[in-house]
């Protein structure tokens, strides 16, 4: 009889904690980042929900851009008084320890971004990173999941409003790129496709563990 361990977050992404990021910015070149991140927990059974979200607002880095296109399409003033920002180095520091606790508790190695055409997030992430040389990056640097390509895998939509529609959620477009809102529509998509596949993972699961024990893969960069 073939035996597979419980699944967990460790198992299930191979020590990876998925973790959804959704930036809202000043324009496209990695400028002003108002960060936001959401947990994603592990059901008992498997299958997976979201979990609690965190938000930030950050104030622009001095010297950042601010493209008046992007402004107007995400609707944030970054100069107005009654905006609660704090620093772009205390922000991340904070989403960090949240995430570096969420990593633990899972019993993961580190933290993998999520994002809906995720390359976009990771590169204002690692941007940010940089800039406020921050040391403990609990994300993965070049690692992530984009739930475009999920998307399209699984609904034929790529398009964050048509993707989540179709898997049969509701959407709000008042409250659509604000990063709160995206980012729990990211969530709720990361999800359902797991968890509509989870069928596959369980099948490729006893494949593997029929095999026995496998070839070690080549030791890959973690941190930059």
């Amino acid at each position: 009889m073939i035996r597979v361990p419980p699944i967990t977050y460790a198992t299930r992404f191979r020590g990876f904690l998925p973790v959804v990021v959704d930036v809202e910015t000043g324009g496209f070149n990695a400028q002003t980042d108002a960060l936001l991140e959401v947990m994603i927990e592990m059901r008992s059974d498997g299958t997976l929900a979201r979990g609690e979200t965190f938000r930030y607002h950050v104030v622009p880095f001095p010297g950042s851009n601010l493209e008046p296109a992007s402004m107007a399409v995400n609707g944030i003033d970054p100069h107005h008084p009654l905006r609660p920002a704090i620093p772009e180095d205390d922000a991340l520091q904070r989403i960090f320890k949240e995430v570096r606790n969420a990593v633990r508790a899972a019993d993961c190695t580190r933290a993998v971004l999520v994002g809906h055409n995720a390359f976009f997030d990771l590169n204002f992430l690692n941007a940010a990173v940089l800039r406020t040389q921050i040391k403990r990056n609990p994300f993965h640097p070049f690692t992530s999941f984009d739930t475009a390509t999920l998307g399209g895998i699984a609904f034929g939509q790529t398009v964050l409003m048509r993707a989540t529609l179709a898997a049969g959620f509701e959407w709000d477009t008042s409250s659509a790129h604000s990063a709160a809102y995206d980012a729990e529509r990211t969530a709720d998509l990361f999800c359902i496709v797991c968890n509509q596949f989870q069928h596959v993972f369980d099948a490729s699961r006893k494949r593997l563990a029929s095999m026995g024990p496998l070839e070690s893969e080549p030791d890959t960069p973690t941190d930059p």
